[in-house]
């Protein structure tokens, strides 16, 4: 086996729930009689933090705070996530490799508190002795607390691996100096995930199939 221990990003990785964001974008994007955006438009141009991403949509912040915009957003999403679905296999594939004797965590952009809310509404949490978010709603990047978990871990980086959708999820993975495996079902297209350098996979199961 090439790792002993495996990082997970949560939304876009593990959750399908791209839709769900554009869906909740949108919805503030037209309160605001800005043009709403599509998937692929999505996929072209999001990136974290997620405030650059907002002022990229045409979001004003000399007119109001984004932290208003990202409070419409987080509440939209939390109203509606139980509409979300884990991505194709993500159960029986997690479920594998932590009978196989690969431990995981996740490591997400997403709140703490919401996080272990998410993991725990798809029964998943027995699964990973790591679930780690960041301490606001923002989504403002998680290398932080990246850098704080790879230090706990009793592991040498060689033998660690994060998973993710996202550009920040490379760079996430440099700063920790651990290897990183991209996916693009999720939040960024496959050309921009591309252009990390990093190996680039269609879906779970062909990242099941590389690591085992």
């Amino acid at each position: 086996m090439k790792y002993k221990h495996i990082i997970w990003d949560w939304n876009g990785t593990l959750l399908d729930d791209r839709w769900l964001c554009v869906e909740g974008i949108n919805k503030a994007l037209d309160k605001r009689g800005l043009k709403t955006i599509t998937e692929q438009t999505y996929r072209d141009i999001f990136s974290f933090p997620v405030k650059d991403y907002y002022q990229k949509l045409g979001f004003d912040f000399s007119e109001y705070p984004f932290e208003i915009a990202g409070d419409e957003f987080v509440l939209y999403y939390e109203k509606h996530f139980n509409r979300t679905k884990l991505h194709s296999q993500c159960r029986s594939i997690i479920k594998n490799i932590f009978t196989v004797g690969i431990t995981q965590s996740i490591l997400s952009a997403g709140k703490h508190e919401f996080l272990l809310e998410w993991v725990k509404a798809h029964n998943l949490q027995k699964y990973f002795i790591k679930i780690l978010g960041i301490d606001n709603q923002y989504a403002t990047g998680k290398t932080e607390v990246g850098m704080s978990l790879i230090k706990s871990l009793s592991y040498k980086n060689n033998e660690v691996v994060l998973i993710g959708d996202t550009i920040h999820d490379s760079d996430v993975a440099e700063s920790m100096n651990i290897d990183c495996l991209l996916i693009d079902q999720g939040h960024v297209n496959n050309d921009r995930l591309q252009k990390t350098g990093r190996k680039v996979f269609s879906n779970l199961a062909e990242v099941f199939q590389f690591i085992i």
